[in-house]
């Protein structure tokens, strides 16, 4: 059966008339991997569960707050070890007909451990650089193909690559028409700074201290997680300065990023997010995996990439220039629709 895009109208999907599979998620997370995995794969297990699958993750503590945090209580935290064996039982225990896996430090083996009689695996991946054990792999990375991974993954394993199966909340499709059009004619007064739930580094707080003196009379947006190390220095930061307004453990992203008009964000998941609203925004490397997309969006015009030492200058230069952000906007919003996600759970539950 074709894996349909659908409208964001109601943010729901039918469900199924036949057998509900049973799908186990196995999400890298923690201080220094960041909450992105955890949360792209909770976006793919919201969209199955629309279609009728039964969801569940194996969340080491780490993994059970984002849970707790951000999901609708409709997936299921089954309290784990971060380790594969762990898994693999609860995946036999739980009866999973899907175990998927969003976790880059796992050996082939790891991955073969986790297969059973009937049950099939699926990988997020966005690396490409080493063998996968699986039935079916997702690759949203920009100008990915699936001749990537000859080689790398099973023969008969489905592939589906490219920005179109970006793992993004239904929020932000639905949030998609009014920010695009805002986007036309939109002078900067308010700009966003988010750069993931666990702020690796307490790099967030830098970066505010390195805007404050270019801001004027903008109004900063700041987004961190509560467990963010950089929080105390943050809230000292805000009570000082009144354009800066701090966000913790927030819901509704979609809403922030659609009333920002300019943003610096990381090179992670929430990339898709950003480019499915259009904000123009300025890619912060933080980890050596983020860099390949970060360049590759710099030199093809959807977002420029800086470090912290070239950040108030890439700041000011696009804070001035119009007619930049509006070719930003529009080049990032052109990769992804925000459907990706329900795409991909068809593909999960139809096979």
């Amino acid at each position: 059966m074709p894996i349909v895009a659908r409208a964001p109208v109601g943010l729901r999907y039918p469900a199924l008339t036949h057998h509900h599979p049973r799908v186990l998620f196995f999400a890298d997370c923690g201080a220094r991997i960041g909450g992105g995995h955890v949360m792209r794969s909770l976006t793919l297990a919201e969209a199955a569960a629309d279609l009728g699958a039964v969801c569940a993750f194996a969340a080491p503590p780490e993994a059970a707050a984002i849970l707790a945090a951000f999901g609708s209580g409709r997936v299921e935290a089954l309290p784990a070890s971060a380790t594969t064996a762990n898994a693999a039982g609860l995946a036999s225990q739980w009866r999973a007909d899907w175990v998927v896996v969003d976790h880059y430090r796992l050996a082939l083996a790891d991955e073969g451990a986790l297969r059973a009689p009937g049950r099939r695996i699926a990988v997020i991946d966005d690396l490409a650089e080493r063998p996968r054990d699986c039935d079916l792999l997702l690759d949203p990375s920009y100008g990915r193909t699936a001749n990537a991974y000859t080689g790398l993954i099973p023969p008969a394993a489905a592939v589906l690559t490219g920005p179109q199966y970006a793992l993004v909340r239904p929020q932000f499709a639905a949030a998609r028409p009014p920010a695009l059009a805002r986007r036309k004619d939109a002078p900067v007064r308010r700009a966003l700074v988010s750069l993931g739930l666990t702020d690796v580094g307490g790099v967030t707080a830098q970066v505010v201290e390195a805007l404050a003196p270019h801001l004027g009379e903008m109004l900063l947006d700041v987004a961190v997680g509560r467990s963010a190390p950089s929080l105390e220095r943050l809230q000292a930061l805000a009570a000082a300065d009144r354009r800066i307004r701090l966000h913790v453990e927030v819901r509704d992203m979609a809403a922030l990023m659609t009333a920002a008009d300019m943003a610096v964000g990381a090179g992670g998941s929430s990339t898709w997010e950003r480019c499915c609203l259009g904000l123009p925004t300025l890619t912060l490397v933080l980890a050596d995996n983020q860099r390949p997309l970060a360049a590759a969006f710099d030199r093809d015009g959807i977002s420029p990439a800086v470090d912290l030492g070239g950040l108030p200058g890439g700041w000011r230069g696009m804070a001035g220039d119009a007619a930049l952000r509006l070719r930003l906007s529009q080049a990032s919003a052109a990769l992804c629709d925000g459907l990706g996600a329900g795409r991909v759970a068809e593909a999960l539950v139809r096979a």
